[in-house]
Formats: C-alpha cells, structure tokens, sequence
C-alpha cells in the first residue's frame, strides 16, 4: 500500500469519527499516530514532542490563569454586575436587553479571555431574562453565542497567548492589537440585534435613568478595575501576559472573599432592587467562601485539562504535516495567487473554511505557521495579520457544521442546536463585514501600539 493511500485512508477514518461525534482531541491524535509511520516519526517522537510543548512554555501559563479568572468573577457575581450595567445603559432602546447581552459578552471577555466561558455565563444569565422579556428564545439564545465570538479578540485572550507563542509574537502586542477589532465586533453586532430587534418589535423598554446608570458603574467598578488593570499592566509592560492572568486571579480570590463578608455583615441584599440597594452594598459583589474555592479550580482545571492536550498534538500534527510535504504544496497555492490582497483573501477564505469544521486552537496551530510567514512575505504586518486570522477564526464559533458557541449556547439554554441557526445568519454577517473592514485597515489593528 502506498504513503498515499495510507494518509487517505487514515484520513478518511479521522473524518468519520469527527462526524460521529469523537472529541476533536482524540480525533487528532489518532490521526497522528496513524500517520507518524509515514512521515518516518516514531511513536516515541509523539511522546517527547507532547512534553516539549510546555517545556518551556512560560507564556501558555496564562491560559488555565485566565480560565481561571472567567470562573472567578462569574462565582463572585462580578459577571452580573456588569451585565446590570450593560443592561441599564442600553434597555432603553428596542431590543436593549438583547444588546446588553451582547455588551455584557465584551466585558467579560475583557477579563476571561475565553468564548466558550462568555457564551455560557452570560447566555444563562440572560437567556431566561430575554424570554421573559419577550424575545424569541432562538434568538436569545443565538445571541449569547454570537456575543461568546468577541471571547477571543477583546484582550485578554487565550488564543492569542497560543499564536503568540507559535509564531514568537509579544502577546503583549497582540492583546492591545485586538482592542479595536474586538469593540467593532459588539457594536456591528448590535447593529444587527438593533435591526432585528424593531422589525418584530422584540423587548419591553425600560425608562433611561441616570440614576441606574451611575448605581450599576457603581456595582460594576470591581469589573471596571479587573479590566483596567490587565490592559494597564500589560500595555504599560508593568507585567508580562502571565504575570497580569496571575494578579488578576489574586485579585478576584481576594475581592470574592472580603465581599462574602462585607454582605454578611450587612446583610444579604442579593435580591433587593438595583434603585433601592445602599450605596456600601453596591460597592461589593456576592463574593464566595473559602470552601468555594477547590471546586472552582477544578472547573478550571477541566476547561484547561481539554485545551492544554489538544495545544499539545496539534503541534505533532503540524510537524508530520510539515514532514509530508503538506504545509509546503498549501503554502505554494496561497503563493501562486500572487500580490498582496489575493494572498490575502485567499489566506482568510482557507481560515474561514477551517473553521467550519474545527475549533480554533486547531486551526491556528495547523494554519497559521503556514500562512503567517506567506502573509508577511507579500507586505502584511505580522501583527495585523494576527488580527486578521484570529477575527476570521473567532466567526468559526457561529458557522456550521461545527460552531462550537452554538453547542454551548444550545447546552445552556436548552434551545436545539439546529433552531438556533437563522438567527445567527445576521450576527455572521456583521461579523464578516467586520473582518473585512479590519483586513483592508490595518490601522484599526495597530493604531494602539505604541511603537507603531
């Protein structure tokens, strides 16, 4: 049997336990230790290759910190607090609460770093409050997947520490270049909610008040402060990525327990109206206990023990890739376009199909040491090309067959997965349109940076 045949038919079997629901994990490593042979790789070579990913890898450690954050400030009630505030600003226009939700998803994700958390915390938030608000459950839950999307653009972000240490790019920099790409993508996709949200008269309004306005800023300065001190820290280079997930975690642990605390003393007021909570009990959130604190590390620790694995083989498969000659003949397509904006369209059409069918640490790991160095071969900042792919990579989350925040939005809110496809047309839409925009101006991408 020829190398050949051989790749097809392990190929093949890959594919079909993908489709019949196999994690992509396994998926991956099967395909790598039935392919090892033919690239002339030992099984051996697997092994050391997995340990050597995390040898050194000091910048990866901001991932589990990060996830861990995300949990923490959802445990603590931050998450809420900020949603309140989104909410108050916004539910004044028809559909405010959809675009709250929307809203809520960028904040969060200015402190988690991950889609999938956003999409889960905020779509079971809001999800229930949106349905009795009147919208259409589909589209609430759609809503809260669509938002999960800006998880991994709004700094900080955990795909952006994995490109950064794939291609030795300062995260750093690639936090601070997702800033105003990520913020596009909320407002376009509020727009959208906006659009949709008249034209069937969706959502009770509530009446612009100042004075909730300022009481929820006011409840939502610990989240306020969390952001502000990761961007502060990392844009100022005070702290390395890292270091920021590490302080971040410290802070929330310590904010959590004294605000336990502070309302025990004070007493419970979890319940009591936004317009009728005292002034010192807006300034502490439901907080949580010591005891908590194992049980949400292992949350964490199982949201990292998925990724981690999957970082791990995926740059296995990328080397037998590279040993079959496969990164090569891909390279030389994307080449062969010619000129600066074919390669470049080429590049984002490759990365928008990949992530049809595969999440995007996958599709980052395999695809962008191959068309990163094409990219900046043709003129394109390595920085902004980051942007470029990780934007396209993050609509992967809403597209089928695959769209992983669709499965999340489904698994929280009860919704079929399949119901929740129309209402996702929209929010796609005003995300490619960002994604467009962001790759013709790469001044929206690298405006920030200070040594630009």
């Amino acid at each position: 049997m020829s190398d050949g045949t051989w790749i097809t038919i392990v190929s093949l079997a890959a594919t079909f336990l993908f489709m019949m629901g196999t994690p992509v994990l396994l998926v991956i490593f099967y395909w790598v230790v039935g392919a090892s042979p033919v690239a002339d790789l030992g099984l051996d070579n697997t092994g050391s290759e997995l340990l050597n990913v995390f040898k050194d890898g000091f910048a990866l450690m901001a991932m589990p910190l990060f996830i861990l954050t995300g949990d923490l400030i959802n445990k603590s009630g931050i998450a809420k607090r900020l949603s309140d505030f989104a909410y108050a600003c916004l539910g004044w226009l028809r559909g405010g609460l959809a675009m709250a939700s929307l809203g809520a998803c960028g904040l969060f994700a200015a402190i988690s770093g991950s889609n999938s958390a956003t999409t889960a915390t905020i779509g079971s938030m809001l999800h229930p409050e949106m349905v009795k608000g009147g919208y259409d459950e589909r589209f609430s839950a759609a809503t809260a997947a669509a938002g999960g999307c800006v998880g991994i653009i709004i700094p900080p972000s955990i795909i952006f520490i994995v490109y950064g240490f794939l291609m030795n790019l300062p995260i750093s920099d690639l936090f601070i270049a997702g800033i105003i790409p990520g913020t596009l993508m909320v407002l376009a996709m509020m727009v959208a909610c906006f659009i949709v949200c008249t034209i069937n008269g969706w959502g009770f309004l509530i009446k612009l008040s100042f004075r909730r306005v300022v009481l929820t800023g006011i409840g939502a300065w610990l989240g306020f402060f969390a952001i502000g001190l990761v961007l502060w820290g990392i844009y100022t280079g005070k702290f390395s990525p890292t270091e920021a997930a590490g302080v971040t975690v410290g802070f929330c642990i310590i904010v959590g327990m004294i605000s336990f605390y502070a309302n025990k003393m004070m007493g419970d007021t979890t319940d009591t109206p936004i317009d009728e909570k005292t002034f010192a009990s807006q300034l502490v959130v439901e907080g949580f206990t010591l005891k908590d604190i194992p049980s949400i590390v292992v949350r964490s620790a199982q949201i990292s023990g998925i990724l981690a694995p999957l970082i791990a083989v995926s740059v296995v498969m990328q080397q037998i890739l590279s040993a079959l000659g496969a990164q090569e003949a891909i390279g030389q397509f994307v080449t062969s376009m010619g000129g600066y904006y074919p390669v470049l369209f080429t590049a984002m059409a490759m990365v928008f199909v990949a992530g049809m069918i595969l999440e995007s640490l996958p599709v980052t790991i395999i695809l962008a040491p191959i068309l990163a160095p094409i990219a900046q071969s043709v003129g394109v900042d390595p920085v902004h090309f980051s942007v470029i792919f990780l934007v396209g990579a993050s609509i992967g989350f809403i597209t089928p067959p695959y769209g992983l925040n669709l499965y999340v939005a489904s698994g929280v809110t009860g919704v079929p997965y399949f119901r929740l496809l129309r209402y996702s047309t929209m929010y796609l839409v005003a995300l490619i349109s960002v994604w467009i925009l962001v790759a013709l101006t790469p001044e929206l991408a690298l405006f920030l940076l200070p040594d630009r």
